[in-house]
Formats: C-alpha cells, sequence, structure tokens
C-alpha cells in the first residue's frame, strides 16, 4: 500500500513539473546553440516542391476535419444578405448549409450543396473562393479571417460520399405519366465539368435517353486531365460521375468530335438537341518553340499536365500507369496562369531541382488566383516577371540548355508593356513547359456544322449556353468566358432549363422562362421521421 502511494506522488510531480512556473533568473543560453536545437523541433518546411519527389498527396490548406469543421462553421455569422452566396457562380444556399454543418447535419448541408452544384465536390476543393464566395465574407478583416467555404463544402460531401448513398430521381417526377417529349434524346459532348452538370440536371427533370460521348477512355475532362491530383484526385471526379449515372446518363468513351462523329450527324440520328461541353485541347504557342519537341526538353501544358494526370492518378489509365515525365535540373515555365501554377508545381513532383515561373508582365498582374499562386510561392517555385521570350538555347544533343528574355517595361501613362530590346536575361533551362492558353482543334469547326466558327477561336454564345443553332448549346472552356470549374459547371446548369424549354416547345408544350430545376433527391429522403403530436 506504501508503495502504491509513493507511486501515486510521483506521478502527480511529473504532472506538476509540466506547468508553468516563475524562473528565479533570465535565461541565458547561446543563439548559436538555439539554432542547433531548433532545427530537432521545426514543424515547416525549410525545402519546398523540390523535395516531394512523386508525392501526389494533398496539400490544400483548406482541408478540414471534423473538429476543424464545427469550429469553422460556429463562427458563420449566417448574414442576413450572405454576400458570399451573391459571389457564387452557382448561386449555393451558403449559409444554410453551414448552418446544416454546425448542427451536424452534414447530409443536409450535402444536399444543399449538391441540389445547387452537382459537382459540389470538385469545386469544394479546386474553387478560387478568394475571388469568389469568401472574397464577399462579412468576416474577412476580422483577426481569425473570412469563413473558410470551400473547406466547408468539401467536408460535406466527403461525409456523404462515404456512406455510399446513390442519387435518386424524385418521386414526384413520375418518368410513366411524362410526355413522349421527355424521352428525346439529348447528346452532350466531352465528359467535363459544364456535360456533368447539363446531364444531370436534364436527368433529374425526367429525361431519360441522355448520352454524354467523350474522346478519351477516361471521365472528366480537363478537371482530370490537367488539375494535378494533390488538387483534385481522380475518385473525386468518378463519385461525380457516378451521381449522374445513378440518374440513367450514359457515358461513351473513346468518341471524338471531328474523327467517329459530327454535330450533324447527331441530329441525323435523332438527336433533338446537343450541347457542346468541349475544353480546349489545342495549345497556343510562338513561332520560336517551331519544331522542338518533348525529345529537346520542350513541353506544353496540353502535353506535360496530361501525362502527369495519367501517371499520378490511380484510376485513369485502366492499363498499367505510364510513367511520369523524367525532368531534372532547372525546369522554366511561361505564363502566369492557373495552369501555368500547376505545372511549376507538378514539375517538381517529376524530378526538377528548381522551377521558374516568367511571365511579361509584373507580379501585381499574375492572372492566376491566389491559392494557385500561395502554393507555388510555399513551394519555393522562382518568380520572374518582366520577361518576354527571345531564344532558346539548345546543346550539341539539341536538347534546350538556356533561354534569353527581353526585358518588359510598363508604361506610366497607359500601363502598357513594351519589350526593351536593350535588356536582356539569360536563364538556365534544362527543360521549357510552356502554358500560354489554348484554343479549339481545328478538325473541331468543321465537325461543328452547321455551327459557323470558321472566325472564331471560341463558341459564341448567349447567357443561356444558346448558339446561332437553335438545337445546339455550348458551355465550359470552348465558349471563352468561363475559365474555372464552377463557371463551367454553371454554364450546364443554365444551358440544361433551355435545352428542356427548346425540345418541350418543338412539342408545342411550353415552359416558364424562369428556371425552376428539380434538387438533389436521395434515398435519405424516402425514410419518415415524422411524428404525431397528441
Amino acid at each position: 500500500h506504501k508503495e502504491n502511494m509513493v507511486s501515486v506522488v510521483g506521478d502527480i510531480e511529473k504532472v506538476l513539473a509540466l506547468h508553468p512556473k516563475v524562473e528565479s533568473f533570465a535565461h541565458a543560453v547561446p543563439t548559436k546553440t538555439t539554432h542547433k536545437q531548433q532545427k530537432h523541433w521545426k514543424r515547416n518546411e525549410e525545402c519546398g516542391g523540390c523535395n516531394k519527389g512523386s508525392n501526389f498527396d494533398d496539400i490544400k490548406p483548406t482541408t478540414l476535419t471534423e473538429r476543424g469543421a464545427l469550429y469553422e462553421s460556429r463562427r458563420c455569422l449566417k448574414c442576413a444578405d450572405a454576400p458570399c452566396q451573391k459571389s457564387c457562380p452557382t448561386t449555393i444556399d451558403i449559409k444554410s448549409f453551414i448552418s446544416a454543418i454546425a448542427n451536424k447535419n452534414y447530409y443536409g448541408a450535402a444536399q444543399m450543396i449538391l441540389s445547387d452544384n452537382p459537382l459540389g465536390l470538385s469545386c469544394g476543393m479546386v474553387c478560387p473562393t478568394s475571388e469568389l464566395c469568401v472574397g464577399g465574407c462579412n468576416l474577412y478583416d476580422s483577426e481569425e479571417g473570412p469563413i473558410n467555404i470551400g473547406g466547408l463544402q468539401q467536408f460535406a460531401i466527403e461525409v456523404f460520399k462515404k456512406m455510399g448513398v446513390p442519387q435518386s430521381l424524385d418521386p414526384n417526377i413520375k418518368l410513366d405519366e411524362l410526355p413522349d417529349s421527355f424521352r428525346e434524346k439529348i447528346a452532350l459532348v466531352g465528359c467535363g465539368p459544364a456535360s456533368i452538370s447539363c446531364a444531370t440536371f436534364l436527368a433529374r427533370m425526367g429525361y431519360s435517353d441522355v448520352t454524354i460521348f467523350e474522346k478519351e477512355e477516361y471521365i472528366g475532362g480537363l478537371s482530370s486531365s490537367e488539375i494535378p491530383g494533390y488538387r483534385l484526385p481522380y475518385d473525386v471526379v468518378q463519385y461525380e460521375v457516378q451521381l449522374m449515372k445513378d440518374l440513367g446518363v450514359k457515358v461513351e468513351t473513346g468518341k471524338e468530335l471531328g474523327k467517329d462523329f459530327t454535330l450533324q450527324g447527331l441530329k441525323d440520328d435523332n438527336y433533338a438537341a446537343i450541347f457542346l461541353g468541349i475544353g480546349n485541347y489545342t495549345p497556343k504557342t510562338i513561332p520560336l518553340f517551331n519544331g522542338l519537341s518533348e525529345e529537346n526538353g520542350f513541353y506544353t501544358s496540353k502535353s506535360f499536365l496530361p501525362k502527369v494526370a495519367l501517371a499520378s492518378k490511380p484510376g485513369m489509365c485502366s492499363c498499367k500507369a505510364p510513367a511520369l515525365p523524367q525532368l531534372y535540373g532547372t525546369v522554366v515555365v511561361l505564363g502566369s496562369g492557373d495552369t501555368a501554377f500547376d505545372c511549376a508545381t507538378s514539375a517538381f513532383r517529376c524530378g526538377a531541382k528548381r522551377v521558374v515561373v516568367t511571365f511579361r508582365r509584373s507580379t501585381k498582374h499574375i492572372r492566376a488566383v491566389p491559392e494557385e499562386a500561395d502554393i507555388a510561392k510555399d513551394e519555393r517555385c522562382d518568380f520572374l516577371p518582366f520577361c518576354s521570350p527571345k531564344d532558346i538555347i539548345v546543346n550539341d544533343d539539341g536538347h534546350c540548355s538556356y533561354m534569353e528574355f527581353y526585358r518588359m517595361e510598363e508604361q506610366e501613362e497607359d500601363n502598357k508593356y513594351v519589350i526593351d530590346k536593350e535588356q536582356v536575361l539569360k536563364v538556365k533551362a534544362d527543360f521549357i513547359i510552356s502554358a500560354f492558353g489554348s484554343k479549339l482543334k481545328d478538325t473541331i469547326i468543321e465537325a461543328c456544322k452547321p455551327l459557323d466558327l470558321t472566325n472564331e477561336w471560341r463558341i459564341p454564345v448567349d447567357d443561356h449556353g444558346k448558339t446561332e443553332v437553335d438545337w445546339i448549346f455550348a458551355g465550359g472552356d470552348a465558349i471563352g468566358t468561363s475559365g474555372t470549374t464552377v463557371e463551367s459547371t454553371n454554364d450546364g446548369k443554365q444551358a440544361s432549363w433551355h435545352i428542356h424549354k427548346y425540345i418541350q416547345s418543338q412539342h408545342g408544350i411550353s415552359v416558364e422562362e424562369t428556371p425552376q430545376l428539380p434538387r438533389f433527391y436521395s434515398p435519405i429522403d424516402d425514410v419518415d421521421i415524422s411524428i404525431e403530436i397528441c
């Protein structure tokens, strides 16, 4: 008994020793000693992307645990005017889904999100929230900062995803009672965000013969092929497509517009309406790069990022996944958009020891959203502004060795940038990745007839996705105004109602001008939890 008492007293003394106490004297430790010690305790990385290896694990600072999500949701002010919602392209009821999370009603939160945005999980992960919903948060200037809306959105749908519950048709929509117009064939070209969104809403309305044609053997469009796995894993895209398929939408892969079919061919095959959700797959380049290929160390974003995705995203390639592009030394990335920074951070994971992002304008005019640029900064990418490509110097083997740049100067009178040929900069460049944007593929222009795209670098549409041809609609990258996943998703959402309106008009049925799109529904909603009160 005495031994037990001694043990208890000893334990208490150990606990008390951890408590803060007033010292008798000030601490005096040499700085050199502190420097040696801190190396054993530092948690922030000294190096950046160069030590990533081929690690494509999640690096998003917005990802939340349940504890973090509950804390964050309870900070929300639930504003009467909800400026965050006014800034969301898909107009998700943000304050309502955050309230649901705060009450631990995770399904209710996911339902609210997916009702307005069928790609709610993708958007929660990759949305430029600082430019959209978070940018309007009334807590922006508070000491704790704005609400992490993207992280909360991601959390709610990830919880629902783990439930394994499918999407189902609202029982108020009875397929056997709908008119024949709802059995018309509808085709969507490209299985990217715009088409997935459009097909989902059409299926929710009761259309039973909806087919998406995708040129690749994988689904998801540019979300799969150009957004790296550490920002958007492939299983997220698969999940959202599966929710769409739960409603009966069909997806045919390996079917390319201009090669396997044309728009007129689909029309002749009795498709009542067609939605073009194709991405811009042809890179924009400059004459300086003519004749250069991957063997010379030159990539475009359109050749580099799909290779990275196929090698790093499990499930994209049905056969054995190919190897990552083998880079080394210094990689120069040209451009300042989101894609350029995806190339830069991916280059580290392909073996680069140094990555230099060069662009023509100043850092204050970087086109990428802050979320993208911040990741590149954290991974120690070097930024080289005011640079316009002048020449590429190759070694005896024909491989890239250096790049020369002219200095760009910003004019005070009109803020335009002009080249100063007197100032030339030479930069080591073992590999070069051009990320100057993209355009429509030439073969598509012919395949889109009767839509006339001869003088267009994009597909011209009105605010509702309608083209000059009444049975052709479009959205996403190819229309030239939607540069993000959420904007493409909203394009498909808007077009779905007007496709519905067009098809019904062909059968003499009038439809409301204001969209009345069905909400997300699942078997959970069939459970009766009502009670009778005496």
